[in-house]
């Protein structure tokens, strides 16, 4: 005797390619992208007619080497975006992918479609990372065209020790950079997750991901703190640099990375756990 009801198939609801183009279309999301499409030539207007601008090769910041070639002003722009606008993007796709659905009062809707609550959260958070990856990717790949047509294409130049490094031979590594930055981001995600599925407020979720990078980066300036600082969410957000050295280093990397999917892991893994249990009255 079935126990459903006929042609219902609970793997085939909520296709991805639904939820694909339903966040698409969200204004936030065509905001957000055209921002950080925008940063890098915002830069470059800001490097190429700023009061400041004196092309000072001779430093070894990575700010003044900025204008060296495209690789050295994508790596500028990554730089500066990583520690706050591309936090607050992922944070803004993972944390209010529930929470705005809560928030309209079509959450329990969806539920009552049915979709499994599992299968709804699955694919809520593959889409969500999906365009957070996205958004990580589209800075500093926009920044590398934007680099090249202004400062052209010539090898990187190391900061810190001046150092030469052929183009060709670092494309790879600026490709392993992205990656990072990706993963480096997964904490982000997971935290903003975890309090969009625990409350009906996005503002809230997105705002909540975001002040724990800002107190994590504050705490991670306390020396007092020793070894402690290593197991922060923030502490390994620029190991990336190491990357591009002319012999590189993938130590800090690699802790990085297993910092970064282990607070991940635990905090979706929580995130399941607590929308499993949740009473959706909204």
């Amino acid at each position: 005797m079935s126990t459903g009801a006929i042609g219902y198939a609970p793997g085939h609801t909520l296709p991805l390619r639904v939820e694909i183009i339903r966040q698409f279309k969200r204004r936030r999301t065509l905001v957000m992208f055209g921002l950080l499409m925008a940063l890098p030539w915002i830069l470059v207007i800001a490097f190429q007619f700023g009061p400041g601008n004196n092309n000072n090769q001779n430093s070894l910041r990575l700010s003044d080497l900025a204008t060296a070639g495209g690789l050295n002003f994508a790596a500028f722009a990554l730089s500066v975006s990583a520690s706050f606008l591309l936090v607050v993007a992922v944070a803004l796709f993972c944390g209010d992918t529930v929470a705005s659905e809560a928030n309209w009062s079509s959450l329990r809707y969806l539920l009552a479609a049915p979709i499994p609550r599992d299968r709804l959260l699955r694919q809520k958070l593959i889409v969500a990372l999906g365009y957070s990856a996205a958004a990580v990717t589209v800075v500093p790949l926009m920044a590398l065209l934007a680099g090249t047509i202004v400062f052209g294409w010539n090898d990187i130049t190391v900061p810190g020790t001046g150092e030469s490094i052929p183009a060709g031979d670092v494309l790879p590594k600026f490709a392993i950079v992205i990656g990072y930055a990706m993963v480096s981001n997964l904490v982000v995600a997971a935290v903003a997750f975890l309090l969009s599925v625990s409350t009906d407020s996005p503002l809230g979720a997105v705002g909540g991901a975001v002040g724990l990078v800002i107190v994590s980066s504050i705490l991670q300036a306390v020396e007092a703190l020793g070894g402690l600082r290593e197991f922060l969410p923030t502490f390994w957000n620029t190991a990336w640099l190491d990357a591009l050295a002319p012999v590189p280093d993938y130590s800090g990397m690699i802790k990085g990375v297993a910092v970064a999917l282990t607070y991940a892991v635990i905090l979706i893994a929580f995130a399941f756990r607590r929308f499993r249990r949740k009473d959706v009255v909204s």
